[in-house]
């Protein structure tokens, strides 16, 4: 809108020469002489005054200068307002300090700027106003440093536990064997746990810096301000004080302010007062506006006056710290496993210590020189101890190992992976339950403007009346109708440099830019002289539920209403029309059918149908009610928007997956139909499907009962309003359905905060829209959705695999030394080396195996959905023929290895724990994939698998033959090194014949669940 000066400003002549002499440099060479000459005319009397009054004080004006001089540079000189007084004017609300100032308008002289033109955008304009008044960025706690991990990590009981153990070993083995030979025991428990404690802090800690990445770039949204006439997006970092922001429905106030113009502004202050009704914002009343809130309707412009931690939400947020411990549901499910797998590994633990413990004291044990070791007083208390120390390690070991701590570090190290690189694939994750949950999705329900097409509209179509004409051959009467209806109804905005050459630049939404550009371009439209003749007395924006927005003009005495939106809803309000030669016609019943037929004639084209209505006088005494019937229609337009290219693709992949995709849309049910089509949502199958397609109001007026029996057959819903999209997903969930849904605009909040995964539009979505959803699709683009969806499915796949891998691992380390103790009185693997099982299990297994890129087999299977099993009977399966496996052949190394090798115990219990590591590299390849049998497919493409299997079987090269002492095991020769690899190699083959033995699809627990019930 124009700028007016206000009262306050027309009250002291310094503020009015002030406001005359800011020549914007944006002024065309014309412009500027007419300017200037009105400058010397008006302003020779204003300076004339004020001599008057201040010539008397001595001093002020030198004798030597006969002259006068006048700066009219805009932005030179000190700021009149410090920045104390402007944070307090918004804080507190200072009224009585704002009409001191001059009002907003004098506030905006105060801080050398301008409501219509903005600030200078030069580098040195805008860094002198953040060396005056600061940066729009605030303080945050400090992020957790690794030493605050690697203390997280030792407050786990079991290392607690262990590292107790270690201690006294250690002691127990110095005052047995002195300290060259006593520290091997002790010593190496420590290494090993330190070794664990590291990489655990190391992994949490790059998942803490990754999630505080990812915090800052959520964080910095984009702001509509003006600088040197222009309309331009900035970063809300990039706001300084003084800057005009443009505000519409959705956005954040990026900073404090003072309202300075706009309509119907409503701000929702609940983030700041926990108050849920909107407050309205006004000249005439409430005019301040606070960082952090949200505009809840309506449009208007502030002046910023305080940013960064000057503001009252830049405090408050500085004492925020971001929640990095959110726990994913499959997080919590798989504490809910590990909890059970820990008190097996209890049970089993307590178990093996009991025999060993009475096997020990019975005499029952030996020596390696063939001795008892216990012979009751005889024995010192020394080696008492140090054997139960021993004992209690070795439970507690396998407790550490029964206990699947890698399952939580695998989902972390899944989220943190997949989430970076989603971030690639134009997707930012907000809330980490969504990419897990979008792998469950069943159903998808789409926008379709921007979201299915490309949002590059343009008008394509004009109707004037009854006919299809060019708009130069419009009559002067509607012609200006026009210009009015649209220059004065828009939140858009029209830019122009100054020569002659240069474009015109449209700012708004796509359907604004496309009308303001059809208007200017066609229409030969200038909107600076339009806003300059006319006033406006009342605006009714843009309404999701009513579809139209509406404005009260004036102009030289005359009121107008103009109205424009959906086509149909334009025409039901309209009694008469203009024909292209401008004559007044009444609207018959034939020219209604008529009409219909233009406008599903165009919508079958897949065009926006929008329509332009007015009336030349306002019934309503009341000024700030629009009349809303007996209008005039000026004509109708249809918007192009074309579909994205691989739009249909992405389609055809999500219902390939068994995903079912439904577009939910404002427009007409003829182009809701016609680009359902076109992207492949509607096939020719659907065509004797009555349900396929409906609108909005006929879905809202079924009863709940019918909504449920037809809602899964419904595939596109038009006219709908938010609260349509709302009720959608709420009997899509009661169904059982996990439902994915996309929405842009503040009123689709409600049903993105509904649905299990909410995607909100990175480009054309609120502020509103983004932060009631899961995760924001940076380029809009449906085809991002479908790769989110596989990559929801890969998260899922990898925690899978790996839990297979584990429970595998977990399985035969159990029995196997429960059956040793039980049977021997000893276990064969030592504390040392099951940690060193329990790192390549739980933290290099995790890394390998959640770090698989998706592939498009992913979206071969059917989609989980809400009640799947999490450990499914292919895992079953699997797992169980490799732990069967491995049990077999160790128990035969336990109890004949010695015979059959030829060996002393301690190289059978080296060939056992190396065979038990390879089984675990080998059974490794087969759990990249749960049902191909070839488990060497796409590996040349994940280096980071190869690199840790190649870095595992090194270290463990290096345990077996240089670290003796260590890892208490003895040197290999080749023949043995050969057996080991061809045990753990026969895996291989086995996982191959496994995968040809066919599973039910219904889990067995199922059945189980069945036979208790009958």
């Amino acid at each position: 809108m124009a700028t007016q000066v206000s009262d306050h400003a027309k009250k002291g002549n310094s503020v009015g020469v002030k406001f005359l002499l800011e020549l914007p440099k944006t002024l065309s060479t014309s412009s500027k002489k007419w300017h200037q000459a009105f400058i010397k005319i008006y302003s020779s009397r204003t300076i004339l005054n004020c001599a008057k009054h201040t010539i008397r004080k001595p001093g002020l004006f030198p004798r030597s200068i006969s002259y006068t001089a006048i700066d009219l540079d805009h932005h030179q000189g000190d700021f009149t307002i410090d920045q104390e007084t402007l944070n307090n004017l918004v804080k507190n609300k200072n009224q009585e300090k704002l009409e001191s100032l001059g009002g907003p308008n004098g506030l905006v002289s105060a801080l050398k700027t301008n409501t219509r033109l903005g600030i200078n955008e030069e580098a040195d304009e805008i860094q002198l106003r953040r060396s005056t008044f600061g940066f729009n960025t605030y303080t945050r706690p400090p992020s957790k440093s690794l030493l605050h991990f690697v203390v997280e990590a030792f407050n786990d009981v079991t290392i607690l536990i262990l590292l107790g153990c270690a201690t006294l070993s250690l002691g127990f083995g110095i005052k047995e064997h002195g300290l060259k030979e006593g520290w091997y025991d002790g010593g190496s428990i420590y290494v090993a746990v330190f070794l664990v404690v590291a990489v655990s802090a190391v992994s949490n800690f790059r998942q803490n810096r990754q999630f505080d990445k990812l915090s800052k770039v959520s964080s910095n949204i984009k702001i509509d301000v003006v600088r040197n006439g222009r309309r331009q997006e900035v970063s809300i970092f990039d706001i300084v004080v003084g800057d005009i922001v443009c505000l519409n429905i959705g956005d954040q106030v990026p900073a404090d302010g003072v309202f300075v113009e706009g309509h119907s502004l409503h701000v929702d202050e609940s983030s700041m007062t926990g108050e849920s009704d909107h407050v309205e914002v006004n000249l005439n009343g409430n005019i301040f506006l606070f960082s952090g809130t949200k505009i809840a309707d309506g449009f208007g412009k502030m002046v910023v006056t305080s940013v960064g931690m000057n503001t009252a939400w830049g405090q408050m947020m500085s004492h925020i710290s971001r929640d990095t411990n959110e726990q994913t549901p499959l997080q919590t499910r798989l504490n809910k496993l590990t909890s059970s797998i820990g008190k097996v590994g209890l049970l089993v633990a307590f178990l093996v210590l009991l025999v060993l413990l009475v096997r020990y004291f019975t005499g029952s044990t030996k020596d390696e020189s063939g001795n008892r070791e216990y012979n009751g007083k005889k024995t010192k208390s020394d080696e008492i101890v140090n054997a139960v120390v021993e004992m209690v390690a070795a439970a507690v070991t396998i407790i550490v190992v029964a206990i699947p701590e890698g399952l939580p570090l695998a989902v972390t190290l899944t989220l943190a992976y997949s989430m970076k690189r989603m971030m690639k694939d134009q997707a930012m994750v907000r809330k980490l339950s969504a990419c897990e949950t979008m792998g469950s999705a069943t159903t998808i329900c789409t926008d379709k403007t921007g979201t299915l097409t490309l949002n590059q509209m343009k008008v394509t179509e004009f109707w004037s009346g009854l006919e299809s004409r060019n708009a130069s051959s419009l009559s002067r009467t509607v012609l200006e109708l026009f210009h009015q209806g649209v220059a004065m109804n828009t939140t858009g905005s029209v830019f122009k440099g100054d020569s002659k050459s240069s474009e015109f630049e449209f700012s708004g939404s796509p359907t604004e830019k496309a009308i303001l550009s059809w208007a200017v371009e066609e229409l030969k439209m200038d909107m600076e002289e339009v806003m300059r003749e006319h006033d406006v007395l009342h605006v009714e924006a843009f309404n999701s539920e009513k579809k139209r927005s509406g404005v009260l003009i004036k102009k030289r005495g005359e009121i107008t209403v103009h109205w424009k939106g959906a086509a149909e809803k334009i025409l039901a309000m309209c009694s008469t029309f203009y024909d292209g030669y401008g004559v007044a016609k009444e609207i018959q019943e034939d020219d209604k059918v008529m009409f219909e037929k233009i406008i599903q004639s165009m919508a079958a084209k897949s065009l926006r149908c929008i329509a332009f209505a007015y009336s030349e006088r306002n019934d309503n005494n009341e000024t700030n009610k629009l009349k809303e019937e007996n209008l005039t229609l000026l004509g109708i337009i249809g918007i192009k928007d074309p579909c994205r290219p691989g739009v249909k693709k992405a389609v055809e992949d999500c219902k390939l997956a068994g995903v079912s995709i439904k577009m939910i849309t404002g427009d007409n049910i003829f182009t809701a139909r016609a680009i359902a089509v076109e992207c492949g949502i509607l096939t020719p199958e659907d065509e004797t499907n009555e349900d396929a397609v409906l609108e909005g109001e006929a879905f809202r007026n079924y009863t709940q009962q019918q909504r449920l029996e037809k809602v899964e057959r419904i595939k596109v819903m038009a006219r709908s309003s938010p609260f349509d999209k709302l009720l959608m997903v709420k009997c899509l969930k009661e169904l059982g359905h996990v439902v994915a849904v996309t929405g842009d605009g503040t009123n689709d909040a409600p049903a993105l905060k509904e649905a299990d995964i909410g995607l909100s539009m990175g480009i054309q979505g609120t502020e509103v829209a983004k932060e009631s959803s899961d995760i924001v699709i940076l380029d809009d683009n449906f085809a991002s959705v479908a790769t989110v969806l596989k990559w929801g499915r890969c998260v899922y796949n990898n925690i899978q695999k790996f839990i297979q891998f584990q429970l595998t691992v977990n399985v035969a380390a159990l029995v196997i030394n429960f059956v040793a103790a039980v049977s021997a009185g000893e276990v064969p693997l030592t504390a040392v080396q099951l940690l060193w099982v329990n790192l390549i299990m739980d933290t290099l297994g995790a890394l390998a195996l959640a770090t698989e890129k998706p592939s498009n087999d992913l979206m071969k299977n059917k989609p989980v959905g809400r009640t799947g099993p999490l450990i499914t009977n292919v895992m079953w399966r699997n797992l169980l023929a490799q732990a069967v496996y491995q049990i077999a052949v160790l128990l035969v190394f336990q109890f004949r290895g010695r015979e059959v090798f030829d060996v002393t115990e301690r190289v059978k219990n080296t060939l056992i724990f190396n065979t038990f590591v390879l089984c675990q590299v080998f059974n490794e390849f087969n759990a990249r994939s749960l049902e191909k049998k070839n488990v060497f497919e796409g590996l040349h493409k994940n280096r980071l698998f190869v690199g840790i299997i190649v870095v595992t079987v090194a270290l463990q090269v290096v345990m077996v033959e240089f670290l003796k002492r260590f890892a208490d095991t003895e040197r290999l020769n080749w023949g043995q090194w050969g057996v080991c690899l061809a045990i753990g190699a026969a895996s291989w083959p086995i996982g191959w014949l496994v995968k040809c033995v066919p599973v039910p699809e219904k889990h067995f627990f199922n059945y189980l669940k069945w036979k208790k019930r009958s």
